[in-house]
């Protein structure tokens, strides 16, 4: 019987005011940036490819597939032959193995680095059953490039143990808001490896909205349906863009590293085609025509969702079955071929609201439109109604989180 793999992948954004050839004897070369930026695209084009598998599911959706990139890397490093190829091609590996790690390392090490103005944090740990050799290559290879921190656990006696003690670590990374990841049942004595990953994120507006002006007001979840639930409102200076058939906008986080994308369908019931066209391409010359505006009044919810997802049958579905079989081949990892993925979770939580610090907050005020002069009408962008948005890296163009809102009171 094959030992099990778990990747378990685990995901907070906070307070939001938010291979073989690698173990081979080639050394792995230095990072460039094309290399850096073409490790973003396949990164980004995963997203996308994962939004469509996952968007016939109703309701919310939201996931990080930057953690779920660099938690499958960590497990792509140990792959050999049929299960390698399947894994790069799901997740758009396209570059070699040993330009492939250096790339994610430099993209995992900017996104790492200390920030003044918000919180980015990132956290990888691999839990292995006690005695179990590991080959020393790969070891080397994903604490050099990822910074995996090696705890060793006992499964074969002590499954449950090992399961409070990664929730445990789960729950501390994410500031106590991502609890229980692992359920009863799911760890059991022929586990042999979990690889965990996080991703905190905490932010504010750079132009937060005035808490005095959120209200409860109608949030249609169809054209025939709606919730009441608390919109924020603000008026503004921010990046727009008219798709015709949909609006774009670009909310920026205090230092402008990170911003969310809003894609709001104009018609209420717009959002399903909004899908239909919602590829990496698409998005991108949409953000791309992003442009400054000076005035637009805006309308979001207030929202918290937290979302858990078996990803298995996904991935599968999107063309790596083998690595969720029994002819898996992770031998890259301890030199046999006994290792096979039996569980991919992913489990999520955002926060959106008005807060901002003192000082943003007194921004705000300044931005009042003046009464003493005429003003054109400003731009109108009511999100009242289903709508989908992204967490972008601007430095690198790095998808953080991707989701949608289709109810904000659940």
């Amino acid at each position: 019987m094959k030992a099990l793999l778990y990747a378990l992948l685990s995901v907070f954004s906070g307070s939001v005011a938010v291979a073989a050839e690698a173990l081979a004897a080639k050394p792995a070369q230095a990072s460039t940036a094309p290399d850096e930026i073409t490790a973003v695209k396949g990164s980004n084009a995963f997203a996308f490819d994962l939004y469509q598998q996952l968007s016939s599911q109703p309701g919310n959706l939201f996931f990080s597939s930057e953690s779920i990139s660099m938690t499958f890397a960590v497990a792509y490093a140990g792959a050999q032959g049929e299960t390698a190829k399947e894994m790069a091609g799901v997740f758009h590996f396209t570059l070699p193995p040993r330009q492939l790690h250096p790339a994610l390392s430099a993209l995992y090490t900017g996104l790492n680095a200390h920030h003044k103005d918000y919180e980015l944090d990132l956290a990888d740990a691999l839990w292995a059953q006690k005695g179990t050799d590991f080959l020393p290559a790969y070891l080397n290879l994903i604490q050099s490039n990822y910074g995996t921190v090696f705890q060793p656990v006992d499964f074969k006696t002590s499954p449950d143990a090992a399961r409070t003690t990664i929730n445990q670590w789960v729950e501390k990374q994410t500031n106590q808001k991502i609890k229980d990841l692992i359920g009863p049942g799911v760890l059991n004595t022929t586990t042999r490896l979990v690889l965990t990953n996080v991703i905190y994120f905490k932010g504010t507006w750079s132009d937060p909205f005035n808490k005095e002006a959120t209200e409860p007001d109608q949030f249609h979840v169809s054209p025939t349906q709606f919730v009441m639930t608390p919109l924020m409102h603000g008026l503004g200076s921010y990046r727009y863009y008219d798709g015709g058939t949909f609006q774009a906008l670009e909310l920026p986080y205090s230092g402008g590293d990170i911003s969310m994308i809003i894609f709001l369908p104009k018609d209420v019931g717009g959002l399903a085609t909004l899908e239909k066209s919602f590829t990496a391409a698409a998005a991108a010359g949409w953000i791309q025509k992003l442009a400054p505006q000076d005035r637009v009044a805006v309308t979001l919810p207030r929202f918290t969702t937290t979302q858990q997802l078996e990803l298995s049958g996904a991935l599968s579905a999107m063309g790596m079955p083998q690595a969720f079989s029994g002819a898996a081949d992770f031998s890259g990892i301890d030199g046999k071929p006994d290792f096979a993925i039996s569980a991919a979770i992913h489990k999520a939580y955002i926060d959106v609201n008005e807060q901002g610090t003192e000082a943003a907050a007194a921004t705000s005020i300044v931005m009042t439109a003046t009464a003493m002069r005429y003003e054109p009408p400003p731009i109108q962008f009511q999100a009242d109604h289903p709508f989908i948005f992204l967490l972008l890296e601007k430095r690198m163009g790095s998808i953080l989180f991707l989701g949608r809102v289709a109810d904000p009171t659940k």
